[in-house]
């Protein structure tokens, strides 16, 4: 292979996946039912009348990796689940692919992490959750408004480097979006790209 045909393939390997959601901003949610770590089951029609935010997950994903180890998504869950807005973390990795976990491990991974969600973590390992939202990436984001419409969808923020010292100057498209919906304001920018790993499904 010569050193042209190297560098592209590099650059290709290294350029993260971006997607635009088929949750589509304005539109009624898709439904969904799915068990978390401890065997709860969480549907869409529970969350009626609630805010929600859902969250796709890969452990071993660097863009992943980028928010929870700076504790920006922490930050993020805690400051918003105290406005009583609800926020569930999904993983739809398939069984054998990267990011699947079962529930123990699951439930591990969210004490390592320290998460602030307020559920355990849903468990997609068929992807059905996954696919309904057009998820594509880890982390991929989508707010819900208590009448069950999706009112934001895309990325977390809008610098797609997966260095964490790039958190600070990034604009967090998740809490412009949830500030402005919780203040009953339109959201600016009801869909952005989202950026991360593939999902694997």
């Amino acid at each position: 292979m010569n050193i042209l045909k190297q560098g592209l393939l590099a650059s290709l390997l290294c350029v993260p996946a971006l997607a635009f959601a088929v949750a589509t901003p304005g539109e009624t949610a898709p439904s969904f039912s799915e068990v978390d770590a401890e065997g709860n089951v969480h549907a869409l029609s529970d969350y009626q009348g609630e805010w929600l935010v859902l969250e796709w997950f890969n452990k071993d994903c660097p863009y992943v990796r980028k928010h929870y180890g700076s504790g920006n998504m922490q930050a993020l869950q805690k400051k918003y689940t105290e406005q009583d807005v609800n926020w569930l973390t999904i993983i739809s990795s398939a069984k054998g692919k990267q990011g699947y976990l079962d529930a123990p491990q699951a439930q591990a991974e969210a004490k390592a992490h320290k998460m602030q969600n307020s559920a355990p973590i849903l468990l997609d390992p068929d992807g059905s959750m996954g696919r309904a939202f057009g998820a594509k990436t880890t982390p991929h984001m989508y707010i819900i408004n208590p009448a069950g419409e999706v009112v934001y969808a895309g990325a977390i923020d809008d610098n797609d480097s997966a260095n964490p010292a790039v958190i600070a100057e990034s604009k967090n498209f998740v809490a412009a979006a949830l500030d402005a919906a919780l203040a009953g304001e339109p959201v600016a920018e009801p869909a952005t790209r989202a950026y991360g790993c593939s999902v694997k499904y």
